[in-house]
């Protein structure tokens, strides 16, 4: 049985990807309706619809540094307050420019949660249920899509129907701001950064009774042989991590997963979906993409991350192949289906083992960094896939670009096969020497 204190602290922290799907998703339902009303080329609409991810960039590339100066908890706290004031400011916002000002704050948030949450999970939770905690954030990210998906269908119908869809965020990010007044720093934090022993070991305590001293020793141990807690993470001892998270982070993206999340229903629409229709199969998007992270949940801590990763990487490459050839042929019956069996594979591999590795691979002393780097990765390549993505599409057609993203996605299964490490139910401790040592 997990401790109630770690499922709390854990769903506390989690509803911080409820923010990120929510903010991420909610744009697939407005984004027409916002090139129409400003009418906006093909260029500067992809720019609009990214900004929030380029937002992301730099919430990544920045994220670890409060989460090291100033806390975790704290920096988890503001994270929260820049999602609320970045729903409302884009919901009202009377033209693009205003409109991507405020998106690109949002996007400063998500970029920021995607490498603070993991981490403050990671460092709070026991060895053995870690993976199924960590996953809790990205449990949360895929239920604030099919959240927004749903809110999106429902709300649709008004000349002004996008901006509830872009304002329903505020809600969830107040609940997250006051949940998270009654979370504690986790004990990595208060030792290694504060050199708070009696407070870290107190944490401990309420998180695991039965092996809280047996985590402190470790914790010191670890800090007593890497000296310099605040040493660069771009040494050659840590070359490895760095390459693996870049990796990683990159095949996440090369998926083309954004891309159908943003542009869902116009996907749909190209296979002959009316606008309604489209937006309803979007939100089978959300549900497929919910309750196959949910079977990554259940497995993740018993078949370990590499399992997940074949088959998330082989179901990638049949439903991708199948969509590229429906383009090809312009036989669209199927495209729905083939869809949600690539969310299915996206959900069980990729989207459920992500943040789950990545906080895990690099050291105590530079993961706040290591975290940064791999998401900042995520979002510069999730960033240029949203941009470039109509782009493409209306010169190219999607036949090319889904055999794209087929290609590269071969790419991330020799990846799995040849590189990746297995770090299912290790210590922190114990998983930095197996790659550091690699």
């Amino acid at each position: 049985m997990m401790n109630k204190n770690v499922i709390f602290w854990s769903i506390t922290v989690g509803l911080g990807g409820l923010l990120f799907g929510l903010d991420v998703a909610v744009i697939s339902g407005a984004e027409q309706a916002i090139q129409k009303l400003w009418n906006l080329d093909n260029w500067t609409h992809g720019i609009a619809v990214a900004i929030a991810l380029y937002g992301t960039v730099i919430g990544a590339a920045l994220g670890g540094i409060p989460a090291d100066k100033y806390g975790r908890k704290n920096t988890l706290l503001w994270i929260g307050i820049s999602f609320f004031i970045s729903s409302l400011g884009a919901a009202i916002a009377q033209d693009v420019n205003t409109f991507m000002i405020f998106r690109f704050l949002g996007g400063l948030g998500i970029g920021a949660s995607s490498v603070v949450a993991p981490i403050y999970i990671s460092e709070i939770a026991p060895a053995k249920h870690r993976g199924k905690l960590v996953i809790s954030f990205q449990l949360n990210v895929v239920f604030g899509i099919l959240l927004a998906y749903i809110s999106n269908y429902f709300l649709q119908g008004g000349a002004d129907d996008w901006r509830w869809m872009l304002g329903v965020v505020a809600f969830p990010s107040l609940l997250f701001s006051f949940l998270i007044l009654f979370t504690p720093e986790t004990p990595q934090f208060l030792f290694l950064k504060r050199n708070n022993e009696p407070e870290a070991l107190r944490v401990l305590q309420l998180a695991d009774a039965d092996s809280a001293f047996e985590t402190m020793k470790r914790i010191k141990e670890n800090a007593f042989s890497n000296v310099n807690l605040n040493e660069s993470l771009f040494q050659k001892k840590f070359r490895w991590p760095l390459i693996l998270a870049f990796l990683f982070a990159f095949f996440n993206q090369a998926s083309g997963i954004n891309a159908v999340i943003y542009y869902a229903p116009r996907i749909f629409e190209l296979t002959g979906l009316g606008k309604e229709s489209a937006l309803l199969s979007t939100s089978g998007i959300g549900v497929i993409n919910f309750i196959s992270t949910l079977t990554g949940w259940y497995l993740i801590d018993r078949l370990g991350r590499r399992v997940l990763m074949y088959i998330g990487s082989l179901g990638y490459i049949i439903s991708l192949g199948l969509i590229a050839f429906s383009f090809y042929s312009e036989s669209y019956a199927n495209v729905p289906y083939y869809i949600f069996a690539f969310i299915a594979a996206h959900a069980i591999g990729q989207g459920s083992v992500i943040w789950v590795f990545i906080s895990e691979i690099f050291p105590n002393s530079v993961r706040a960094k290591g975290m940064a780097w791999g998401s900042l990765t995520h979002w510069v390549f999730a960033a240029l896939v949203a941009n470039f993505f109509p782009i493409i599409t209306d010169n190219f057609g999607p036949t090319l670009i889904f055999s794209s993203f087929l290609v590269l996605m071969v790419g991330q299964l020799l990846y799995v096969h040849f590189w990746m490490p297995e770090t299912k139910g290790a210590n922190l401790e114990d998983i930095e020497k197996q790659v550091i040592l690699h």
